[in-house]
């Protein structure tokens, strides 16, 4: 619902936007932009938390009140600016190194706490503003200036991190899908409680085609899968190939539709299933296309409510700083 008439532009600063030429961060700073307008709350209402990296200058692109905080606490930041003053939209935005790695601890308790905040993972799978280190999610075999022989290390699936540190709400977008990133986005909103979204981004200078095709429009569709809820997993550029869950090895598999006896056979996406979700998060490339959309969503006590708190959110900012005085 928009509460007012906002245009992308009104949410735009004066500072210069500067990231590496061809950097996803441009793309994704649009999507955003379009949402906050989409939306409809005053700047004045909403809070940009960032911690340290190429992902930490959003705060600087986005006339919103923000954070600049240090690595890896962003979170932490972000849960008290909204157990603060809980009427305010509060995202906080970090890369793979942010949230995955100094900051995995604070992203854990952040999303089983179910505080009613945006998480937003740039996941480019490098430590881009330090110069092109392995993150955690980089693949095995990444070269950098810390790996330099390779990297041995198996990468952290940011998906399969929230889901087992209880998150009630996960997505995945990419940098590239102007047009499915904003819905991605909106649903984040829209959840009460923890968000958590990991947008896919390509960095040109230091891990150019981590992703492979993900990130290329011409052939995302063969190599991603986009989630509708109720909707069957059908993927590819003439939409001829699907999901079929096989109980009985209790995972997905590939299938061409027009082998199929029946095209019934292919799974219906249900986002509110823990077990699906889980199977879909580990779906990778180059043998499964990578999910799109909104993997898990269910409705659950979000963190002030279950605490039995019953007054308006005003009254609860004044009441947790009476208990700290």
């Amino acid at each position: 619902m928009n509460e007012m008439a906002l245009k992308p532009n009104d949410f735009g600063t004066d500072q210069e936007v500067r990231w590496c030429p061809g950097c996803g961060d441009y793309a994704i700073l649009k999507a955003m932009k379009t949402v906050l307008a989409e939306i409809g709350r005053s700047p004045d209402d909403i809070v940009f938390v960032a911690g340290i990296g190429c992902a930490a200058r959003f705060p600087y692109y986005l006339s919103t009140y923000g954070f600049h905080t240090i690595h890896g606490r962003a979170a932490a930041v972000g849960t008290g600016v909204k157990l603060a003053n809980p009427d305010l939209d509060v995202w906080v935005v970090g890369g793979d190194g942010d949230f995955m790695s100094i900051g995995g601890n604070h992203t854990l308790h952040a999303l089983r706490r179910n505080l009613d905040i945006n998480l937003l993972l740039f996941n480019n799978a490098i430590y881009g503003l330090t110069k092109g280190q392995y993150s955690p999610t980089s693949p095995i075999g990444t070269r950098s200036p810390s790996s330099p022989g390779g990297s041995v290390e198996p990468p952290v699936n940011p998906v399969r991190f929230a889901l087992g540190a209880g998150a009630k709400f996960v997505a995945r977008g990419a940098d590239t899908l102007q047009t499915h990133l904003p819905e991605v986005l909106s649903r984040a909103h829209a959840n009460k409680g923890a968000s958590f979204v990991e947008i896919i981004q390509n960095c040109i200078v230091y891990a150019d085609g981590a992703f492979g095709a993900i990130n290329d429009r011409s052939e995302s569709q063969e190599a991603t899968l986009r989630l509708q809820h109720g909707k069957p997993m059908i993927f590819g550029k003439e939409n001829d190939k699907g999901l079929v869950f096989n109980k009985d090895k209790c995972r997905f598999e590939v299938v061409i539709i027009a082998d199929l006896a029946d095209k019934d056979e292919i799974t219906i996406h249900d986002e509110r299933r823990l077990d699906r979700a889980m199977g879909l998060a580990h779906l990778e490339q180059p043998d499964f296309p990578v999910p799109l959309g909104v993997i898990y969503a269910v409705d659950a006590p979000e963190f002030i409510e279950a605490r039995g708190f019953s007054g308006t959110k005003s009254q609860w900012g004044r009441e947790q700083l009476k208990a700290l005085l």
